[in-house]
């Protein structure tokens, strides 16, 4: 498919994803993150039509189904091909509603089957050492160490962290205030260590960062926000410092936060309600992560393990 991706797509195609693309963020508040992912996935599908000369609109089951089979030839991961879907439900049930297509194509489709996969995690071993990798002689690093605290201890998104303001902490009473997914708001608590460091932080260390960004508590060298991906260059940074070996990201901070929390007897729906997660399906998956972790040590210390 990488042959149609130079395919330059008409003018009204393009309205058409927009129009789409706005009504989420206008009427249902999608992310940034969504919304740019959305359009990638229908400009993508949109190209291979106009390579077959066919209309984004005009298209059938068929012809979405061929799309889909060819992903799976290429070897595209399942769970994009199963966003994609997603991506292309939503936008032909909107011009369905909107009148512009008589039959929704994807109506009928079935989703492609998904291995439930555990997410990666870290023992807390590599968490210590992660989180004691930064020098604290160094106000970047200071200013990462606060950070990495705040997200051990909360499992925040990483858009959560970095887009942080002021006015969201209540350092007396060890909270922070999030704005999730659908902005839906929730209360974290955050612990003392991680209130510790970032007390240090905010009296020491943000005030020579402050920039135009003068309310986010984690500003950027440049003195403005923080963008995911260089907070993710940054964890790698010190994961290489200390000597973890597995891939990291923000997101693998998050699932040790759950799967720890699950291990020293968390209840589910605490750490559901502290993830930000709206469906409880969504935290089982760290059980799984837990009870392997649990298995594992009654092999390795039970006498007949």
């Amino acid at each position: 498919m990488s042959t149609t991706s130079t395919i330059e797509l008409p003018a009204s195609t393009l309205a058409h994803i927009q129009q789409f693309l706005d009504q989420l963020y206008l009427e249902q508040d999608a992310s940034p993150h969504t919304l740019s992912a959305y359009g990638t996935d229908l400009k993508h599908f949109a190209r291979y039509l106009q390579h077959k000369q066919q209309h984004l609109l005009l298209v059938n089951a068929n012809e979405i189904n061929g799309y889909l089979a060819e992903r799976v030839d290429k070897g595209f991961n399942p769970r994009s091909t199963s966003r994609l879907l997603s991506s292309l439900r939503r936008f032909y049930r909107y011009w369905h509603q909107q009148g512009a297509i008589s039959v929704n194509p994807v109506e009928h489709l079935l989703n492609p089957k998904i291995g439930s996969s555990l997410p990666k995690t870290l023992s807390e071993a590599d968490v210590d050492a992660l989180l004691s990798a930064p020098d604290l002689t160094d106000t970047i690093q200071f200013r990462d160490k606060a950070m990495l605290e705040l997200l051990y201890a909360t499992g925040l998104r990483v858009t959560e962290l970095v887009s942080l303001t002021m006015q969201q902490l209540y350092i007396n009473q060890g909270v922070v205030r999030v704005l999730g997914k659908g902005r839906k708001e929730r209360l974290v608590p955050m612990g003392e260590e991680a209130q510790h460091w970032l007390t240090r932080y905010l009296r020491e260390v943000r005030p020579m960062l402050l920039g135009t960004a003068q309310d986010v508590v984690f500003p950027s060298n440049r003195q403005q926000t923080m963008t995911r991906q260089t907070f993710w260059h940054r964890i790698k940074f010190y994961a290489k410092v200390a000597g973890i070996q597995a891939t990291l990201s923000p997101h693998t901070v998050r699932h040790a936060f759950a799967t720890h929390l699950l291990n020293h007897g968390a209840d589910l729906r605490v750490v559901q309600l502290l993830l930000g997660h709206s469906d409880l399906s969504t935290t089982q998956i760290y059980t799984h992560v837990a009870q392997a972790r649990l298995k594992q040590l009654h092999q390795q210390h039970h006498p007949r393990g």
